[in-house]
């Protein structure tokens, strides 16, 4: 088959503290409320002012950690990392968090997020005799951080960070530090919370809370925050222009999890208001509405309130499947889609149903969707999508950067109606994706094509070449399968 899951990937998950005893349980609980942003591998690093230690494995964040004892992780600051590789293949090597030993000590990495510009800072400094451990464009800052041209001049830190071009949120972490940093543009949410003495950084408020700690606020576009034995204090490394800003609308749209605050709003409240918007945009006559779950069960609760369509469950999701877009491999994903959900037949049969979801990639799963429906006696599926199609590929850290891998970007919505053999079909606008925010200042690239910073064309070509996560295949018409 051509498209193996509707939805898209995003890379990772971070979470780091300062100034707590017990710094790797509290990694732990942080990164186990962020593991539905990467379910390939996780590590922790921690330090006591005097030594650093990891432990870092493929797999999720209790199977990781359940094979060791924490408390042998003594410190009071840490790092940690759950990965889905957008960027480098899924070897041992590429498990973040990054640790490597420059002359002033031992620095660990953590990274969200897709450097535009990793290419060529590669190439600079391999030509130069540098030694590349991994195939991750996270090493890149490494390389900066170590190059003598930054590391003996004031604001070490910034200056190499502003060497860095795309979406990136990045914590750094030394033996008596830990930095948390957000590119220009604000791509990707990183916060920053209290706890007790201490403060902690999340790429999620919901890990925040998870953990006991107060949200404080955001991090900044183009800021560095550093957590220290002075406490918390800033700089700036670079500054947006105005309207500069463009951060990632699908962190409302599918990314984040619903009890977060992601851009200044609620990720439930956001998605009931499109579900809400999609119903006056696209109604239709039925009987119930039914959620894709769990992506889209706030739109769907929205759509139902709006248009007066009873909500119902007409499907039951498997919990022990984790999300299926994350799984590395495309057979495993293409299985994961197949045991994921199961249809509620006592709801559908004989009914004329709206199913709401939040996005569609590739076009096959909600096809095998809506043929359940039918199969289990449904008179009627109208297919209803809470974000606007998705035609153009990202460089940013989503996870379709071809465009043969997004269905829309060759085919008409009633295209797309007739390949998932859908009664009716409707997508979110443009601006009703917008329409919650008082500023817009959102990358939407991927709906419509403007693309926030430029790149480099032979660049993005090697990208996605190299992008491990690009699964090429042969492109086919909607409807014809192998």
């Amino acid at each position: 088959m051509i498209y193996e899951t509707d939805h898209p990937g995003e890379e990772c998950g971070l979470f780091g503290i300062y100034g707590r005893s017990g710094a790797s349980s509290v990694i732990y609980k942080g990164l186990f409320s962020l593991q539905h942003r990467g379910q390939e591998s996780a590590g922790i690093v921690v330090g006591d002012g005097k030594k650093i230690n990891s432990v870092k494995g493929p797999g999720l964040v209790n199977e990781v950690f359940g094979r060791h004892n924490l408390s042998s992780l003594e410190g009071t600051l840490g790092i940690g990392h759950v990965r889905y590789s957008t960027t480098g293949s899924s070897r041992i090597q590429n498990i973040q968090p990054l640790v490597v030993e420059c002359v002033d000590g031992i620095w660990a990495v953590a990274h969200n997020g897709n450097l535009v510009n990793a290419a060529e800072l590669r190439s600079k400094y391999q030509n130069a005799g540098a030694i590349f451990q991994t195939s991750t464009d996270s090493e890149a800052l490494i390389h900066l951080l170590a190059d003598p041209q930054y590391r003996i001049q004031p604001r070490r830190v910034e200056r190499a960070l502003a060497g860095l071009k795309g979406a990136f949120c990045f914590l750094l972490m030394n033996k008596s530090s830990v930095m948390a940093a957000r590119d220009p543009n604000g791509f990707r949410p990183l916060s920053i919370g209290r706890l007790g003495d201490g403060w902690v950084f999340a790429s999620e408020t919901c890990a925040i809370a998870q953990t006991g700690a107060e949200f404080v606020r955001d991090v900044l576009p183009g800021e560095l925050v550093v957590a220290d034995e002075n406490g918390l204090h800033s700089s700036f490394f670079s500054e947006s222009e105005p309207h500069g800003l463009s951060q990632c609308i699908f962190e409302m749209v599918y990314f984040a999890r619903p009890d977060s605050v992601v851009f200044g709003r609620n990720v439930h409240e956001t998605r009931v208001e499109y579900g809400m918007r999609l119903a006056k945009e696209h109604p239709a006559d039925a009987d119930i509405v039914i959620p894709v779950p769990d992506s889209g069960n706030s739109a769907a609760l929205g759509f139902a309130r709006q248009s007066g369509i009873a909500l119902d469950f007409g499907f039951i999701r498997n919990h022990y499947i984790g999300r299926t877009f994350i799984m590395p491999s495309q057979d495993k994903r293409s299985e994961g889609v197949d045991l994921k959900l199961s249809v509620l037949k006592e709801v559908v049969a004989g009914k004329r149903i709206v199913v709401v979801d939040d996005s569609i990639v590739r076009g096959t799963t909600v096809r095998k969707r809506v043929a359940c429906l039918r199969a289990a006696g449904a008179r009627e599926v109208h297919v209803r999508v809470s974000c606007p199609p998705c035609a153009h590929p990202c460089f940013f850290g989503i996870d379709f950067p071809t465009r043969k891998e997004l269905i829309a970007s060759m085919h008409s919505v009633e295209q797309i109606r007739k390949f998932i053999e859908a009664d009716s079909l409707g997508y979110l606008s443009v601006d009703g994706l917008l329409a919650p925010f008082q500023n817009k200042d959102f990358c939407t690239a991927c709906f419509t094509g403007n693309y926030p910073v430029s790149v480099d064309g032979a660049h993005l070509k090697d990208q996605l070449e190299n992008n491990s996560c690009v699964h090429h295949e042969t492109h086919q018409e909607p409807g014809r399968r192998h």
